[in-house]
């Protein structure tokens, strides 16, 4: 990752492994990200209701509720906010076999471990940039042209 300074959007790691959760959260600080964690689904699942992050880094393989079921009731949650959040799978499994599966079970885009730190980066911005894009107006009805 560069050392360039963003704009202190919030992220989630949700990562089991002490040292992979404590690097990233080094890493992206050091960018400028504030950072929350979670060990596990239920933790991230409850930090994403309470601290409201801009995206996720979601391991797909952790304890108690794994990274896939703890999307998918992200995905489904009452909070139109939290069903919206841009989801990173992150996984040590081949992603021939478990890209298709992350992806249905509403994740973003799937990292394969070890992470590329440059390929994160430029997820990571992408998916922040989209989420802050202005949205286009739909085109004015046939009535509203009228009062024009």
């Amino acid at each position: 990752m560069n050392p360039r300074i963003n704009t202190g959007a919030t992220i989630l790691i949700a990562e089991d492994d002490e040292d992979n959760r404590f690097t990233l959260k080094v890493l992206l600080e050091l960018r400028g990200y504030r950072v929350v964690t979670a060990s596990n689904g239920h933790e991230a699942i409850a930090t994403a209701e309470r601290e409201r992050p801009d995206l996720i880094l979601m391991d797909l393989r952790m304890p108690i509720l794994n990274g896939l079921a703890a999307t998918r009731q992200l995905r489904q949650h009452s909070d139109s906010r939290l069903r919206l959040i841009p989801i990173l799978a992150l996984s040590a499994y081949d992603p021939a076999q478990h890209r298709a599966v992350a992806i249905a079970a509403g994740c973003n885009d799937y990292v394969t471990k070890p992470i590329d730190y440059d390929r994160l980066e430029k997820l990571i911005e992408t998916f922040l940039l989209a989420r802050t894009a202005p949205t286009m107006p739909d085109a004015p009805t046939q009535a509203e042209i009228l009062f024009l």
